[in-house]
C-alpha cells in the first residue's frame, strides 16, 4: 500500500500522516480469537473497541492530525492501545522507555517538544523484571509543537556508546520492514505463536514482535516475569509452534537452567542487538536442542539481516529489499533519506551517519561478493592501535567473558585497555583471570587494568553499556 502525506489543516505541522495504513495493515479483520496474550487474553475485536476509546481520549486532548505525543508507558496493553489510537489520529508517536529517570525523561521531552504526553499514573516500582505491566494512563497537554516531519514512530538509540540519538521513521518505512519480515524464512507464521522478551518501546519487540505479529495473524504472548520460570512458563501456557524473540541476556538467563522442561512447541528462539558468544549460542542449543537464530539490525532501520537457523554462523543474509556493501571496513545501507531528526551539520548524527543515500552503521563487517552474505564484526569505534598494532575490544571481551570464573565483562580503551569484570563465583582474582588471558591472547591484547564490579551497567534493552564513565561509577568489590 502506498502511505502518503495529505493537505494539513492550519493547526497542525507541515505534514499531517496518513492513517488508513493502521486500519489496513494492522487492524484489519474482526474476530473473537485471542492475538495478544499477556495476563488475559486480548482479541482483534477487543483491541479495536480499545484503540477506539484511547482515540477519542487522546482527541479530547487536542491530539489531531498532524500532531505530535510522547507515550512514557511501560509496556502494557495501554501502551499498544495509545501508539495505535495514536498514529490512526495521524499523530507521531515519540516512545519513551519507563526506566528513564524523571530527569532523562525530562530532557528527553525538551527534545522532542509533544503537544500531548501519556503517562502513568503510578510509578512500575523496583522488583524482578517484567515483560508487561498494569498501567493506568493520564493524559496532559503541553506547549509543544506538532509533528515537523512525516515520520509515525520517533525512538531514541540504546545509548550504548553515547548519548542517545533521536530517530524517526515513517509508515511507509515500517511497512517496508513488515514485507521483509514476511519475506525472511523461519519468521513465524500465521497459526504460530512469539513469545517477545524484547520491550516493544523498542525495534525489535515493536516491530518484530507487536507489528508483525498484528500484521501476520502471529499470536503474540508476554511474560508477567522475565525470570527463566516466568519465560518458560509462558512457553508452556499455548500449543502453538512458538519461537523465543529476545536479546543475548535472556539467552543467557535461559543457559543458566539446570533441566528445561520439556517443550515441544518451542521450536526456536531469535535474538537481536548484541553479538551473541560461540559458546553461549553453543551452550544453549545444546541444553534446548532448538534453532538459535541471529538477527542484525538497527533502530534506524529494523531488520537487516538474519541467520534464523544457524545455518551460516556467523553470517547473516540480508533481509529482503535492503543493499548492503561494506566501504573501508564498514557496513553501508542504502537508504532513501536521514532517519535522523536532529542532525547537524558535522555532528553525530549529521553526514558523517548518513550521506548521499548511505547510513553509516559504525558497525565494522564484510560482504561476500559471491553469497553476498554479512559477516558483522563490532562496533568500529572497538578497533584500536596498541603500539601500531591493531585490537579488536571485542575479541578481548569474548575472550575475557568465555572464562569459565566470568558471568560478564565490558573491555574499554583509554590510555590502555581496560576491563570490567563481574565474577560468576567466589574466589576468583584478577590473578587468576590475567593467568587465563596469557594462555589466549597476545600480550598486546590483554587488558593492563581489571577491575572486579559486583555489576555492569546496562541500556534500557539491556545492552552492556561501554561508556568509561559510568563504568567508573558501577559498584567496585
Amino acid at each position: 500500500m502506498k502511505v502518503a502525506a495529505a493537505t494539513p489543516p492550519s493547526n497542525v505541522g507541515a505534514l499531517p500522516l496518513d492513517p488508513s495504513w493502521v486500519d489496513e495493515v494492522l487492524l484489519r479483520g474482526t474476530g473473537a480469537e485471542p492475538c495478544l496474550f499477556l495476563d488475559e487474553p486480548v482479541s482483534r475485536d477487543g483491541l479495536r473497541r480499545l484503540v477506539r476509546t484511547r482515540q477519542t481520549a487522546l482527541s479530547s486532548a487536542g491530539l489531531v492530525r498532524g500532531g505530535s505525543v510522547a507515550l512514557c508507558l511501560a509496556p502494557s496493553l495501554a501502551l499498544v492501545a495509545n501508539l495505535l489510537a495514536a498514529w490512526r489520529i495521524g499523530a507521531q508517536a515519540a516512545l519513551l522507555d519507563h526506566r528513564l529517570t524523571p530527569f532523562e525523561t525530562d530532557r528527553a521531552l525538551a527534545r522532542l517538544e509533544p503537544q500531548v504526553v501519556v503517562a502513568a499514573a503510578q510509578p512500575v516500582g523496583t522488583g524482578p523484571a517484567h515483560g508487561f505491566y498494569e498501567q493506568r494512563e493520564i493524559v496532559t497537554t503541553r506547549p509543544g509543537r506538532p509533528a515537523r516531519t512525516s515520520h509515525a514512530v520517533v525512538q531514541l538509540s540504546s545509548g550504548s556508546t553515547g548519548p542517545s540519538k533521536i530517530i524517526g521513521r515513517t509508515a511507509a518505512d515500517l511497512v517496508a520492514e513488515l514485507d521483509r519480515y514476511a519475506r525472511i524464512g523461519g519468521v513465524p507464521r500465521a497459526g504460530q505463536r512469539i513469545v517477545s522478551l524484547a520491550s516493544m518501546v523498542h525495534v525489535l519487540g515493536l516491530v518484530g514482535g507487536l507489528l508483525h505479529c498484528l500484521h501476520a495473524g502471529v499470536r503474540l504472548a508476554i511474560p508477567r516475569r522475565l525470570t527463566a520460570d516466568g519465560i518458560l512458563a509462558t512457553v508452556a501456557a499455548g500449543p502453538e509452534p512458538t519461537t523465543l524473540l529476545g536479546v543475548p541476556f535472556h539467552l543467557e538467563l535461559l543457559s543458566w537452567v539446570a533441566e528445561p522442561p520439556r517443550l515441544p512447541q518451542l521450536t526456536g528462539m531469535t535474538t537481536g542487538g548484541e553479538l551473541v558468544r560461540a559458546q553461549v549460542h553453543d551452550a544453549f542449543v545444546d541444553r534446548y536442542g532448538i534453532r538459535l537464530g541471529s538477527m542484525y539490525g538497527m533502530t534506524e532501520v529494523g531488520v537487516i539481516a538474519t541467520d534464523l537457523f544457524g545455518t551460516h554462523r556467523p553470517e547473516l543474509t540480508p533481509a529482503p529489499g535492503l543493499t548492503l556493501r561494506a566501504v573501508d571496513g564498514e557496513l553501508l545501507i542504502a537508504t532513501g533519506q536521514s532517519p535522523y531528526l536532529d542532525h547537524g551539520p558535522t555532528g553525530a548524527t549529521g553526514p558523517a551517519r548518513w550521506d548521499d543515500g548511505w547510513l553509516h552503521t559504525r558497525d565494522g563487517g564484510e560482504v561476500d561478493p559471491g553469497s553476498g552474505r554479512v559477516r558483522v564484526l563490532g562496533r568500529l569505534d572497538s578497533q584500536v592501535s596498541i603500539g601500531g598494532l591493531k585490537v579488536d575490544l571485542t575479541e578481548v571481551e569474548h575472550t575475557l567473558a568465555a572464562l569459565p570464573e566470568v558471568d560478564a565483562a565490558v573491555v574499554v580503551f583509554g590510555t590502555s585497555i581496560e576491563a570490567y569484570v563481574v565474577l560468576r563465583e567466589a574466589g576468583g582474582t584478577t590473578a587468576r583471570i590475567e593467568a587465563q588471558l596469557t594462555e589466549r591472547l597476545a600480550a598486546y591484547k590483554r587488558p593492563r587494568l581489571i577491575h572486579l564490579v559486583d555489576r555492569l551497567p546496562r541500556t534500557a534493552t539491556e545492552k552492556l553499556v561501554r561508556d568509561r564513565t559510568a563504568l567508573r561509577d558501577a559498584g567496585q568489590l
